[in-house]
């Protein structure tokens, strides 16, 4: 997600140019103290804007100890503003120190003047053969006022404002290298080099920076006080020669004897910055492995848990089904008793009727009308002759006997 200026708060206003400000502000994130450029490029030229594009590249691809390091930019285009959020040095820069030098009439130790030269053609080595084989950078504006100087002292190059990057062309700049109609390369920035190095060993000239520039570029400068070294005088002298193809490259300023413990003494430094970044990032890359195996573990845990859950469900999905299995089947066996309770009553009330039914076949009725309860009266004569008279006719009478019984029916009307 792209900082915004919400994130910054700002402490107070280090200085100020045509363009802008250039302020002291905190990171609200983690209260790191870190300094921003404040440009209005609402006011500037196509080409001052793309010179300003290109400052914001080469600080984002610049990476030296010895550089002012870039951490971000914000662009507010309500407001045309461009903020550029770099590395806060807290020991100023090489200007206000040779300001404190004038005000405390002394000089600069040699040994100091000989870190901030090696430690500076350090970072121009880094522009001129960049390490990862990118096109070559020009600082095109080493002065006093853009090289600064962090809580231990040691030089970071910054301010890459008038910087130009080189495609196997050269390009003439507004130096003095174009007064002389020469083109500016790698030379150039050695000789402004010199001149630096000549200002930090003569603070106390009558001349401007201006001037002073001026009489070098004329070949009319003093020598440098005897307070330094021969070695010191001879090496600023090549670097101040007029004639760019004669001036040393990096390379040889690096190799000189003048140098030789003040760069090795960088390259260890820098070594052990190496291995301490390396070691603190194998530190991150363990700690990143472990939070990955904790992340890992606590996913597998979690797939675990999750896994528990989706049995435990499926389990409880089993134990209903069985649960509505089993309430069915007692259902099931509710109904069937039903059923049968309902047959079973149905059969008793089959029974009762057909009990009742033999009930009231053999039920003994005590009402006097009732013919079952009137007893037989005696017969009388008549009646005993006409019960003989309708009973059968037996088998064995003789034939007078039959011939009286049928005449007796004839005359009493019966068949």
């Amino acid at each position: 997600m792209p900082s915004r200026v919400e994130d910054y708060e700002v402490l107070f206003t280090i200085g100020s140019g045509s363009y802008g400000r250039c302020q002291k502000i905190r990171r609200k994130s983690d209260g790191k103290v870190l300094v921003w450029k404040e440009l209005d490029y609402g006011s500037m030229g196509e080409s001052e804007k793309q010179m300003l594009v290109s400052e914001v590249n080469l600080l984002r691809e610049l990476k030296h100890p010895n550089i002012v390091r870039y951490y971000d930019r914000i662009i507010d285009r309500s407001n045309t503003t461009l903020y550029i959020v770099m590395e806060h040095c807290e020991g100023g820069d090489l200007a206000s120190l040779i300001s404190k030098c004038i005000q405390d009439r002394r000089y600069l130790e040699e040994s100091f003047v000989l870190r901030v030269l090696a430690q500076l053609a350090l970072a121009l080595r880094e522009c001129h053969r960049r390490s990862d084989g990118t096109t070559t950078v020009l600082h095109r504006d080493l002065k006093p006022a853009n090289i600064f100087l962090d809580a231990r002292h040691n030089v970071k190059l910054g301010d890459f404002g008038l910087a130009r990057i080189l495609h196997h062309d050269t390009s003439f700049a507004k130096t003095f290298e174009q007064i002389n109609r020469m083109s500016y390369n790698e030379k150039s920035d050695i000789w402004s080099l010199g001149c630096l190095l000549y200002e930090l060993c003569t603070p106390f000239t009558a001349y401007n920076q201006r001037e002073l520039a001026e009489k070098i570029r004329e070949g009319r400068y003093r020598r440098i006080p005897y307070r330094y070294s021969e070695e010191l005088n001879t090496l600023l002298s090549k670097m101040l020669h007029l004639k760019d193809y004669l001036r040393p490259s990096v390379e040889s300023i690096l190799q000189s004897r003048l140098l030789s413990e003040a760069v090795s003494e960088e390259l260890r430094k820098a070594q052990e910055k190496a291995q301490e970044k390396a070691q603190e990032r194998a530190q991150e890359r363990v700690q990143e492995k472990a939070q990955e195996r904790v992340q890992e573990r606590l996913q597998e845990k979690a797939q675990e848990k999750a896994q528990e859950r989706v049995q435990e469900k499926a389990q409880e999905k089993a134990q209903e089904r069985v649960q509505e299995r089993v309430q069915e089947r007692l259902q099931e066996k509710a109904q069937e008793k039903a059923q049968e309770r309902l047959q079973e009553k149905a059969q008793e009330r089959l029974q009762e009727k057909a009990q009742e039914r033999l009930q009231e076949k053999r039920k003994v009725h005590f009402a006097g009308e009732s013919k079952e309860n009137v007893r037989p009266a005696a017969a009388g004569p008549q009646e005993v002759v006409l019960r003989r008279l309708q009973a059968p006719p037996l088998r064995g009478l003789s034939h007078v006997e039959r011939e009286c019984q049928s005449r007796s029916r004839h005359m009493l009307g019966l068949r």
